[in-house]
């Protein structure tokens, strides 16, 4: 049964990536933290991730501004070998407070913000910061969007090369907490067989995403997507607070 929805969540969050870019990783993380003890849900989010976003980046490929991506990955890397070193892994009730609260920073006024991934040292930050809250909560599209809210990109652009970038930062999950399972020799991960079956179906979600994408303007696509992952960001609050009880 944990497998069957695993796979019911892959294709749905994959389908609501594919619209708003971040808010169904948001979900799948949330998900999976519910069925899976968390190192096991991490990686198993990592590697659907890695497919759904790899996958819309391919898609959108076009689109993607690469100088940025170049300058992202370092900072990625960078921020995966500090959480590795540090050994970092949160509790649930901890992993779902950071869940509720890292969807808060769509809010912040735009003014406030000084930041452009268009800028080599911003890229590097975004990598950085992006992949270290990643390595933390699970999730980090709306902190990426922080970096890309004063640059003059299109919807298609903000879409793409936030997944190009989010690749690096799943890769880095994969690593920091697969590695660990793996030389204990202990693992909690679904079958093979649900990665057989969920991994084509993130790939179809992202494709009839990107069509939805398509008949929405900039101005509704953003708007839309702080509402959405406001809305669960509050659900993964309430029930960190009944973990915590």
């Amino acid at each position: 049964m944990t497998g069957v929805l695993i796979i019911i969540a892959a294709f749905a969050t994959a389908f609501l990536s594919g619209i708003f870019g971040m808010a169904g990783g948001l979900l799948l993380m949330g998900i999976l933290a519910f069925l899976l003890p968390v190192s096991a849900a991490f990686v198993t989010h990592g590697i659907l991730q890695l497919v759904a976003n790899g996958w819309r980046a391919v898609v959108h490929r076009e689109h993607v501004v690469w100088p940025i991506m170049r300058t992202y990955a370092l900072g990625v890397f960078a921020a995966g070998a500090v959480v590795a070193m540090i050994g970092f892994s949160p509790s649930r009730p901890l992993l779902f407070l950071l869940l509720g609260l890292v969807p808060l920073v769509v809010w912040l006024p735009r003014r406030w913000i000084a930041l452009d991934a268009s800028r080599p040292s911003h890229a590097f930050l975004a990598g950085f910061t992006v992949s270290g809250l990643n390595l933390t909560a699970g999730v980090a599209g709306p902190m990426m969007d922080v970096f890309f809210v004063r640059t003059p990109l299109t919807r298609h652009q903000i879409v793409s090369t936030k997944a190009a970038g989010q690749v690096f930062s799943h890769i880095a999950k994969i690593g920091v907490f697969g590695m660990p399972m793996l030389l204990a020799g202990r693992s909690a991960m679904p079958p093979w067989w649900v990665f057989a079956i969920a991994v084509p179906l993130s790939m179809v979600g992202t494709m009839l995403g990107g069509r939805l994408l398509d008949r929405i303007s900039d101005g509704h696509f953003r708007r839309y997507t702080a509402w959405i992952v406001t809305a669960i960001g509050m659900l993964y609050i309430g029930k960190a607070v009944m973990e915590w009880l």
